[in-house]
Order: C-alpha cells, then sequence, then structure tokens
C-alpha cells in the first residue's frame, strides 16, 4: 500500500475530526462517561510524561510522584474548604511544577541510569511518605470527604459523570492546545535537538541544562493537574495515585501510542484503557493475562506505537 499523501490543511481537519469525536461521545456513549473522561485523564498525564521523555529525552519511571501530588494538593483543598474547582487545579499546577523544577537539579546533570534510580528513588519515597502521613492523606484508605463546587457556580458534579465529562475535556483541550504551542515554539525545537545530540547543542551555544530543568518542570506541572483532575472528578485520592505502578501504566500507555508524536499520549490512553475496560468485562478472571498478551502483541507489531504505524501509512506533505 503506498502511503496517503496529506497536506497540512488535511491534517488540521483531522485533529478537528479527533476532538470533534471524543467531544461527541458525551450524546454517543452517555453510558460510559465515567470511563472517557479517566481515558482523558491519563491521555493528558501520558502526554506530561511525552514532554519530559519524548521530547526532551528525561528518562523517568516516577512521574506518579506529580500526577499525586497534584491529585493530594486538589484532594486536600476540597476536603478542607476550598471547594473552587480551577483554582485547585492552578495551585496543583504550581505546586507539582515548583517540585518539579527542585528536582531537576539532581535529574537533569545524570547520565539515565541515574535518573531512572533517582525519579524511581522519589515516587516511592513520596508513596511512602502520604502513607505515613495517614492522618493528612488517609493513608492506604484514601482521602475521602473532598467536596467540589459546582463548576463555574453552575453545573454540579453529578453521579452520571455529565459534569465531570465536560470539565475535563475542556480542561484537557486548553492544556494540550499549551503544551502543543509550547513544542512547536523555539523552545520545543530546542528540546528536539536536545534529544537528538545534546553534544551539538551545547557546541552552539544553546543553555541545555536550563532547557531541560524548564521542560521538566512544565512536564510535572501538566501531570499535577491530570491528577488533580481525577481527585476533583471521582472527590476521591487513592494512595496508588502516587505509586510506581500508576507511573508504569502512563508508560505502557505512552509507549502504546508512541513516544515523541503529539498524539501519542492520548491514543495510548484510548486504545488501553478500552481494551483494559473490555477484557476485564470479557473474563473477570484472567483479564490481566489477556491484556498482557495484547500489550505484548502491539508493541511488536507497531513500532513506534500506534502513532508510528499511522504514520508509515500516512505521508504528511505537499502532494506532488
Amino acid at each position: 500500500m503506498k502511503p496517503v499523501p496529506i497536506t497540512p490543511a488535511r491534517l488540521r481537519a483531522a485533529e478537528i475530526a479527533f476532538w470533534l469525536a471524543l467531544g461527541a461521545t458525551y450524546f454517543l456513549l452517555p453510558d460510559k462517561l465515567t470511563l472517557m473522561s479517566q481515558i482523558m485523564i491519563f491521555g493528558l498525564f501520558a502526554v506530561s510524561l511525552d514532554m519530559a521523555l519524548g521530547y526532551a529525552g528525561i528518562i523517568t519511571v516516577g512521574h506518579a510522584a506529580f500526577f499525586g501530588t497534584g491529585a493530594y494538593v486538589a484532594g486536600l483543598l476540597g476536603k478542607h474548604g476550598w471547594t473552587e474547582p480551577f483554582s485547585g487545579l492552578l495551585l496543583a499546577l504550581i505546586v507539582c511544577a515548583a517540585l518539579g523544577y527542585v528536582l531537576s537539579y539532581l535529574i537533569v546533570r545524570g547520565a539515565d541510569l541515574t535518573r531512572l534510580m533517582i525519579t524511581l528513588g522519589v515516587c516511592v519515597l513520596l508513596a511512602e511518605l502520604s502513607n505515613r502521613l495517614a492522618s493528612i492523606t488517609g493513608g492506604s484508605d484514601g482521602l475521602q470527604g473532598v467536596a467540589i463546587a459546582p463548576v463555574l457556580g453552575l453545573f454540579d458534579f453529578d453521579l452520571f459523570g455529565r459534569t465531570a465529562f465536560a470539565y475535563t475535556y475542556g480542561v484537557v483541550l486548553v492544556l494540550f492546545l499549551a503544551v502543543r504551542l509550547a513544542l512547536r515554539s523555539p523552545f520545543g525545537l530546542t528540546l528536539r535537538g536536545i534529544h537528538d545530540s545534546r553534544k551539538r547543542m551545547l557546541a552552539i551555544g544553546s543553555p541545555v541544562d536550563a532547557r531541560l530543568r524548564l521542560a521538566y518542570a512544565l512536564s510535572a506541572g501538566v501531570a499535577g493537574v491530570a491528577g488533580a483532575l481525577l481527585a476533583q472528578t471521582t472527590q476521591f485520592v487513592g494512595i496508588e495515585s502516587i505509586g510506581f505502578n500508576r507511573s508504569a501504566e502512563v508508560m505502557i500507555i505512552l509507549v502504546l501510542g508512541g513516544t515523541g508524536r503529539l498524539y501519542g499520549g492520548l491514543i495510548g490512553a484510548i486504545v488501553y484503557m478500552l481494551v483494559h475496560d473490555w477484557f476485564a468485562d470479557l473474563n473477570p478472571e484472567f483479564w490481566m493475562f489477556w491484556l498482557g498478551t495484547f500489550l505484548i502483541g502491539a508493541v511488536m507489531l507497531g513500532r513506534g506505537g500506534v502513532m508510528g504505524a499511522l504514520s508509515r501509512l500516512v505521508k504528511v506533505g505537499k502532494p506532488s
């Protein structure tokens, strides 16, 4: 099969169609709104990881440290009287971006194995800290009693997930567009250059470490917003939000969708969580076996994930 040439205009049309289709699930899948909200949240989480891993080349296996921190920030605010949702997201972004920037001084200078150990260690330490501070975080029982005010003072979070879906959709769309703008800016091009050849970027005078620290902080902030969204829409924060298993899960989502590709995290989240849900319903006892088999097959057959497979079928550029 010959690659299909696609113009930039067609790419924009496909992008608009993707978001319209995602929004249309509000009407097409009214019984699956909670699942669709979580797909978008984990898609945003995977996009944040892609900023660090796929674009900046920072090896990390502990990104749940920021996801969980953002969840606890929003959850604790909601539990103790600060129930306005958007300000909760903003505070989660600020706290997680600041935490990421501080940790970046340890992570950026190290080699890949050092980064793996540091990010894993931070994730494990924060998970243990949240467990030890059970009087504040709820420990293994989770943080309960989280209250969130109506969105814009008008729309209550209902049991059917309608408000949660619309709220999540709007926040994820705005943040995704902001991330895309950053990655297509000179800053994003610098990150690509560093990813391809750090030595070359140093040779032309680029402030490599400063750019990587900023990229890691922005990635941490977006991950924190994803965690805060989960806390606000479920009104609960489980300790697993900050554990290594959550980091491994989002890594699987990103690899499945394709690293270093703008939509890889979102596509990976859609595929992973729909297949996850389908296997859990199909075979509740052995669904993990079938999920693992699917993931192995998908990675072996689809080099570069779903987006990599699509890029081999589609040729981007002007038609001859």
